[in-house]
């Protein structure tokens, strides 16, 4: 299936523009149920209840509030809110061109993938000169009412542009409690050095699927053909808070299974 362009946009990196058209680069593929009166099976509706007297409050008489530490409750407007949302534009600009490896993969949020919009030219000029200085873009832009800033970057040829998430919601490391506990012994050390060692592979994206959605998806398939679908709950592998006998029977596992 044709990917579909969900926005439209031009770069600008000072006076060069280019025209380019965003897709998704993910998908989601969660499954979603529909919430049915148990007795018609009919869709039922969520709606704003008051705590104490259980009336539903309709949405013209729902105000926003902030609430403070404290508890403390501040009342906005939706027009004073609406006045603060970034004003809408097309432009996406380029900042600064940037070595990849100062992106913490921390930082990503959601990959977009660009495509040319209309002449191709500007847009292989843009893909060649990144591809040649291996260097990485910084982007700002808004769409639909939310500012954004970005990591523009090649993947296989094609820029993309990677939504990144705001320095107040990365977390730091340093805020870590440190590690506690008996240091290792030689014999763990090494036991853990080849436990690594033999799980070494090439990453196959392919390999890892949602297990719990392949699961819904073929119980709800088996239902609609009336058939019944024996469930077997997944097995919890033993635990120990033994630290060499976990490496030893991890070893003895990759062993076996190799």
């Amino acid at each position: 299936m044709t990917a579909r362009a969900m926005w439209k946009g031009v770069l600008h990196c000072q006076a060069a523009r280019v025209p380019v058209k965003l897709y998704a680069a993910v998908e989601d593929r969660a499954i979603r149920f529909r919430l049915l009166d148990r007795g018609d099976q009919r869709p039922v509706r969520q709606a704003l209840v008051h705590p104490d007297t259980g009336a539903i409050v309709p949405q013209e008489a729902v105000r926003r509030a902030y609430v403070s530490d404290a508890g403390d409750r501040v009342i906005l407007s939706t027009a004073e809110l609406k006045a603060l949302e970034p004003k809408e534009s097309r432009d996406i600009e380029i900042l600064a061109f940037v070595p990849p490896a100062q992106f913490d993969h921390r930082w990503y949020d959601r990959p977009y993938f660009l495509g040319p919009d209309g002449s191709a030219n500007e847009y292989n000029a843009l893909a060649d000169a990144m591809e040649a200085t291996g260097l990485e873009g910084v982007a700002r832009w808004v769409m639909r009412g939310r500012q954004y800033v970005g990591a523009l970057r090649l993947h296989q040829g094609y820029p993309v542009l990677i939504a990144l998430r705001h320095a107040g919601e990365v977390v730091p490391a340093q805020s870590l409690p440190a590690p506690e506990g008996p240091a290792l012994d030689r014999r763990e050390l090494e036991m853990a050095r080849q436990l690594v060692e033999m799980l070494a592979a090439d990453f196959e994206p392919a390999a890892y699927q949602d297990e719990y959605r392949q699961r819904v998806a073929e119980l709800v398939a088996a239902k609609a053909k009336g058939r019944r679908l024996r469930l077997v709950a997944p097995r919890r592998k033993g635990a120990t808070d033994d630290l060499s006998r976990a490496l030893r029977d991890s070893l003895r596992a990759v062993r076996k299974s190799a």
